[in-house]
C-alpha cells in the first residue's frame, strides 16, 4: 500500500470534499495528498468523535471511516449518522477483514467495505463510484407498489405519505431491481448495474441490502411480497 506518491488528477471530481476518519497519520497523509491531487477538498479527522462532529457540521460528500478509532469506533459512527438522517456514502476502510465485520458495516448503512492494506486506485475508484451513486439521478420518474411512492427523479421515497429515509446505495438497489420489471437479476447482475463492472463484492453485500430494503418497504419483512428471493439466481422485484 504505497500513498506517498500521488496518482494522476482524474479531473472529474469538482470538489466535492471527502472527509476522511483516520488514526493512522500516515495514511491520512497518504489519502490527502491523492485525493487532493484529484481535485476533491479533503477534511482529515483522527478520532470518531470528532469525525462525526465534522461529519454533522461540514456535509462531506462523501467519508472514508476506519473502524477501529480512539474515542469512538468506526461502527457507532454510521449508526450515529444514519439515526441522524445523514445520507452521504461511506466506505469503511478496516484491518478487519471477516465476514462479520463487513456484514455489520453494511447493515448499519455503509456504502462500502474496503480491507486493509488496500489499492489505492481502486479506493480512489470506489470513492468516485459513491460519489456517482450518491448524487446522479436515476432514470426518470414515478413508480408506485403498495402504500410506497418512489420518484426516481427526485430520489425521494415515501410511504404512506412518510420519508423513508435511505442511503444513495439502497435506493440505487431498489431502482435496478424496479427497473428490471419483474425479471429475476443476479447479484451479479445487481453488482454491475449499481457498483459498476470493476467492482468485486460478496453475495452476502447484496443479501444485505435486500433485508434492508424489506424492513424499510415492507408490511412483513420476514414474509415479502415485493422483494423475492429466486433460488439459485438471486432476486426479483414484484410490484
Amino acid at each position: 500500500m504505497d500513498l506517498g506518491k500521488p496518482l494522476s488528477a482524474s479531473g472529474g471530481s469538482q470538489a466535492r470534499t471527502v472527509l476522511v476518519v483516520e488514526d493512522d497519520e500516515s495514511i491520512s497523509l497518504g489519502l490527502r495528498i491523492n485525493l487532493e491531487k484529484e481535485g476533491y477538498r479533503v477534511i482529515v479527522r483522527g478520532d470518531g468523535e470528532s469525525g462525526l462532529e465534522s461529519a454533522r457540521n461540514d456535509a462531506p460528500d462523501v467519508i472514508i471511516l476506519d473502524v477501529m478509532l480512539p474515542r469512538m469506533n468506526g461502527f457507532e459512527v454510521i449508526q450515529a449518522l444514519r439515526k441522524g438522517g445523514h445520507a452521504m456514502p461511506i466506505i469503511v476502510l478496516s484491518a478487519r477483514t471477516g465476514e462479520m465485520d463487513k456484514v455489520t458495516g453494511l447493515e448499519l448503512g455503509a456504502e462500502d467495505y474496503v480491507a486493509k492494506p488496500f489499492s489505492l486506485a481502486e479506493l480512489l475508484a470506489r470513492v468516485r463510484a459513491a460519489l456517482r451513486r450518491g448524487g446522479a439521478p436515476a432514470r426518470g420518474g414515478r413508480f408506485e407498489f403498495a402504500d410506497v411512492v418512489i420518484d426516481t427523479t427526485a430520489r425521494d421515497i415515501r410511504r404512506a405519505g412518510e420519508l423513508v429515509e435511505m442511503t444513495a446505495t439502497e435506493f440505487d438497489v431498489l431502482v435496478c431491481l424496479v427497473e428490471a420489471r419483474g425479471r429475476a437479476l443476479s447479484r451479479d447482475d445487481i453488482f454491475r448495474k449499481v457498483w459498476g463492472p470493476g467492482h468485486h463484492g460478496t453475495p452476502r453485500t447484496i443479501d444485505n441490502f435486500l433485508q434492508q430494503l424489506r424492513a424499510k418497504l415492507e408490511i412483513d419483512p420476514q414474509a415479502p411480497r415485493h422483494f423475492h428471493t429466486v433460488r439459485g439466481v438471486g432476486y426479483r422485484f414484484d410490484a
